[in-house]
């Protein structure tokens, strides 16, 4: 059984909400209910979440988009590279998070029980 873990984070890397998702699932899914309800001012996301819904969804609420595109698309969006190199602060989140053996090695059986432990590591993430 495998989960992916889609995160959201605030501009200092501390986790804000997370969706879990089957391993054989697209990012892009995931992506709505993870936004719903949070008001921001821009998003910085790799190439998996490069998708014309998610676009659209982000200029109706004038967020800055700072996707990586992937290279099929039709009309790039322009990519402010400068910006973009802050996706670090995500990516040092999941090292981080994994630094748990048992979220690193998806140990706990249920959702739930796999839920409370990642909100359990997070607070010791930001308590450092």
């Amino acid at each position: 059984m495998t989960t992916k873990i889609l995160a959201l984070t605030d501009g200092l890397g501390n986790l804000v909400r997370f969706e879990l998702l089957p391993g054989h699932r697209f990012d892009t899914v995931g992506v709505a209910p993870l936004i719903e309800g949070v008001d921001f001012g821009g998003l910085i996301a790799d190439k998996a979440f490069d998708s014309d819904t998610i676009v659209a969804d982000l200029n109706a609420r004038g967020a800055k988009i700072v996707i990586s595109q992937h290279p099929r698309r039709a009309r790039p969006l322009p990519l402010d590279r400068e910006l973009y190199q802050w996706r670090h602060l995500i990516e040092n989140f999941f090292c981080k998070l994994k630094e748990f053996k048992r979220i690193a090695m998806r140990a706990d059986k249920t959702d739930q029980s796999f839920s409370a432990m990642i909100y359990l590591a997070a607070a010791v993430i930001n308590s450092r």
